[in-house]
């Protein structure tokens, strides 16, 4: 892959602060592109653009403190990485949250909180649309916007639908702009992650009372995976560099999936 692939180029990314974003940021920029990236926490921010520069010398990073629920900030994101670049030329969409009550009981659709769905719903499907909404008013021909699902997005997950319901969203949203921005030359995918080596993922262990540390445990869990392992970040962001790219040209309205032979 030529490592000029997106120079000239400038991605806006999500949830780039650590794991998948932070590995797709570092890959883009290698490959030329100038980046603006998003995250919750200003702090962690400022470590993620020291890491991108550290790993990429010279790399174009502009950061942005961002809480995606809010309308008026994704807006003011976007305005002011267009203001500094001149242009946008694709997006990346990664931030997400999971539940708290993962895999425990409180979280079935028996017992599950208003608060709790609300929670999720706001940061992983509103927050999206907002993000989705003000990116691709900026993307013209060429451009490509491409979004974090789940396995969960395609399944159902006991004592998970808030989770679930969330990223079936996410694929709702991205087929749905799909249809109506394909006609001038703007394409939007979206990725279905199944077990990925990042922060969210031991997140997610710890709230159902186990740790990642736990071998055997891991090794059970692991069983449902055709590959017997977990994916690494940067295999994600190979797959979202190409679909933002123009190899991927004739790519438009997909979910793709990967998760190392999880769901097949």
């Amino acid at each position: 892959m030529s490592a000029a692939q997106f120079q000239g180029k400038v991605i806006a990314l999500t949830g780039a602060a650590q794991g998948m974003g932070l590995a797709t940021a570092i890959l883009l920029a290698s490959r030329g592109a100038s980046l603006s990236i998003a995250d919750i926490q200003a702090s962690t921010l400022d470590g993620a653009k020291e890491k991108i520069q550290s790993e990429v010398p010279g790399a174009q990073v502009h950061t942005f403190a961002l809480d995606v629920r809010k309308e008026e900030a994704v807006e003011a994101w976007i305005k002011e990485a267009v203001a500094k670049y001149g242009r946008l030329d694709g997006a990346a969409n990664l931030a997400g949250v999971v539940p708290k009550t993962i895999h425990s009981d409180s979280g079935s659709v028996e017992k599950m909180s208003a608060d709790d769905w609300d929670f999720i719903m706001d940061v992983n499907a509103k927050g999206l649309m907002f993000c989705m909404k003000y990116q691709l008013q900026q993307l013209g021909e060429g451009g490509s916007v491409v979004n974090v699902s789940s396995i969960a997005g395609v399944t159902g997950r006991s004592n998970n639908g808030s989770y679930a319901a969330s990223k079936h969203a996410v694929i709702g949203l991205t087929k749905s702009a799909a249809k109506e921005v394909g006609p001038r030359g703007v394409r939007v995918n979206a990725i279905c992650p199944g077990r990925i080596a990042t922060p969210m993922l031991a997140q997610a262990a710890e709230a159902a009372g186990r740790s990642n540390s736990n071998t055997e445990a891991e090794r059970e869990l692991n069983q449902e995976i055709s590959l017997r392992r977990v994916g690494q970040p940067e295999e994600v962001a190979t797959l979202i560099a190409f679909l933002l790219s123009s190899d991927a040209s004739y790519i438009s309205g997909a979910s793709i999936g990967i998760d190392g032979g999880w769901n097949c």
